[in-house]
């Protein structure tokens, strides 16, 4: 059954209507190491189990493509899934499944293109498919998106009702736009330690090759208010080391509700704790939003508190290139920005991106590029070459060859690869480190300085007093390399308390106020012992659960604002009943076989 919104359910009565509120998730892909029969007998067989018992305890996996905003996105939508009662599970895990969450990017050729991989996977497996994210809200009539439910960028707080209705056997749509999802929703973060807070959605440009613009719109900003309590909320959380502020166009920040950037950061700031624990990391910006306030977002970027650290794309250092691109600014104002930054902020390390091979390039204007980012040396330089994105100006432009395109772009590569001096100037200094990850070789952890240099570090602190992730360190840089330092611990400044990381890390739901309503999920594992099966907590899905200000929650199947408490408490014994009677009429099968 085809809806093109889940209204259509509740006009026609299939569903009664009533508002669901909840959080989110993010994952990876694996390959099969059964045949699909297998994969499918042995899940479905689950699958039947779960049936006979509550609905809502079916597993989810939920892979995540794209940035930051898109991380948050799926963030609020694992947490208000794992909230209703259903269970997370990690990438190893993924093929036995009932339903893949899969919330994807369209900035990209190859990103879509693995989101209809996952989409093509997921039918060879018998496995219903939720698609969320810029792909659909973008391109609806994508191919890959054929037969699948889709899910909106504003429609998140929706991802239970989703996620029901496609297990039910029906294909929903939810695309239409409405007001940005509350930031009070449930959330489980990826990473424990990095709180993610989208500032707005959309954008102020019109730039001819973005198809993000067409998924996320005109900007649309959070009230600061929200968005002070938000981080206030964060930082409550001991595990806390970064907050990252994210959107399309940070510095665009405010335009919309007459506020601006620099009033923000001053606001956000002044509630970060004053020992140093939590840092600010301020997100992509466009220069042309943030020219007329570059001394005050120098004077934010050298507060204690705030990473000394800033994503500035510059796409192409040709202003024929520039203008194709409707970038709205030339390469004499980017490189004010980046003069007044670097002049303002001690050590100032700027990102950027480069697109290589856009369409009317010319050779002369590739070597505008190379001059700009030898004139800069940025110590991260994103280079991609450029992808067509359907329905997007650039797309009907006539395009460089392809094989000029890749010369260009492994032109580029080799030149910021080749600047190995790049953290020359930490040599022996002795730095503050936020630890919260863990590096590629799967040994050192990572801890970001001032800078938000990569800090590499041995995970057990010096003096015994155990691992240092989610730490605050001092540490004194050994190593300079390419892309990373290392270092030595010299003291732990801040460690999270024990048994709060330990309650947090396996994802231990903080105890509700007495006038709180339970959740389903808290129900359902209270009646584990009846045989019904319990979700896993967030540490062996790999995401942190955060306690969610969003204190009176509705649910479809056990609160109903129709039915009250008393109906509640009959469905759930009814469906106890019901588990319990299959269970003995196992038993007694077995018996007489």
């Amino acid at each position: 059954m085809d809806i093109d919104d889940i209204e259509e359910l509740h006009a026609a009565g299939s569903v009664s209507t009533q508002d669901v509120s909840r959080r989110s998730k993010n994952v990876g892909v694996r390959t099969a190491k059964m045949n699909n029969d297998r994969i499918k007998s042995i899940r479905n067989g689950e699958r039947e189990k779960a049936t006979a018992m509550v609905p809502g305890t079916e597993k989810i996996w939920v892979r995540t493509f794209g940035c930051s905003h898109n991380i948050s996105d799926a963030e609020f939508m694992a947490g208000q899934l794992h909230e209703y009662g259903y269970c997370l599970l990690d990438d190893v895990e993924s093929e036995f499944a009932d339903l893949w969450l899969i919330n994807s990017c369209t900035v990209k050729g190859p990103s879509q293109s693995a989101v209809g991989n996952l989409v093509r996977r997921a039918r060879e497996l018998d496995i219903p498919v939720v698609v969320s994210g810029c792909v659909p809200q973008g391109q609806k009539d994508a191919g890959e998106l054929k037969g699948v439910s889709m899910l909106g960028v504003t429609q998140i707080d929706r991802v239970v009702e989703a996620v029901e209705e496609t297990l039910k056997g029906n294909t929903v749509s939810m695309l239409a736009k409405k007001e940005l999802p509350k930031l009070d929703l449930p959330k489980i973060r990826k990473n424990p330690y990095v709180e993610i807070v989208p500032l707005s959605t959309g954008c102020l440009g019109a730039c001819t090759y973005c198809k993000t613009k067409h998924a996320r719109g005109h900007l649309g900003s959070y009230s600061p208010d929200v968005l002070v309590e938000r981080v206030k909320s964060a930082v409550e959380d001991p595990l806390v080391r970064e907050i990252w502020l994210s959107s399309e166009d940070t510095g665009a920040y405010g335009r919309d509700i007459q506020t601006t950037l620099p009033e923000l950061l001053d606001s956000l700031i002044a509630v970060l704790p004053a020992d140093g624990r939590v840092m600010l990391r301020v997100g992509m910006t466009n220069p042309p939003f943030i020219l007329e306030h570059l001394d005050r977002i120098g004077q934010a970027l050298r507060h204690p508190l705030c990473f000394s650290y800033l994503h500035v794309p510059v796409q192409s250092g040709s202003d024929a290139v520039l203008e194709k691109m409707n970038r709205e600014y030339t390469r004499a104002e980017f490189e004010t920005v980046c003069d007044t930054l670097l002049a303002a902020v001690p050590d100032m390390e700027l990102a950027t991106d480069i697109i290589a091979g856009f369409p009317g390039e010319t050779a002369e204007d590739h070597e505008e590029t190379m001059t700009l980012i030898r004139k800069y040396r940025f110590p991260h330089c994103h280079i991609s070459q450029f992808y067509p994105r359907p329905g997007t100006p650039a797309a009907r432009m006539k395009k460089v060859p392809t094989s000029i395109v890749k010369t260009r772009s492994r032109e580029i590569t080799a030149e910021v690869d080749s600047w190995t001096d790049a953290y020359k100037h930490l040599m022996g200094r002795i730095v503050r480190c936020c630890v919260v990850d863990t590096a590629a070789d799967k040994v050192s952890v990572v801890g970001h300085s001032k800078t938000y240099a990569q800090v590499l570090l041995m995970p057990d602190a010096p003096d015994g007093s155990g691992p240092i992730m989610g730490c605050v360190v001092e540490a004194e840089i050994y190593w300079v390399g390419r892309w990373s330092v290392k270092g030595k611990v010299l003291r732990v400044i801040y460690r999270p308390p024990s048994d709060t990381a330990s309650a947090k890390r396996l994802g231990t739901t903080v105890t509700p106020s007495p006038d709180t309503k339970p959740s389903s999920a808290q129900q359902q594992r209270a009646h584990s012992s009846t045989g019904i099966p319990t979700p896993k907590t967030s540490h062996e899905t790999g995401w942190h659960q955060v306690e969610s200000k969003s204190q009176n929650i509705t649910t479809e199947k056990l609160e109903t604002t129709q039915d009250g408490p008393d109906t509640a408490k009959v469905i759930i014994l009814l469906s106890l009943i019901l588990a319990l009677s299959s269970i003995l009429l196992s038993s007694f099968s077995a018996m007489f076989e």
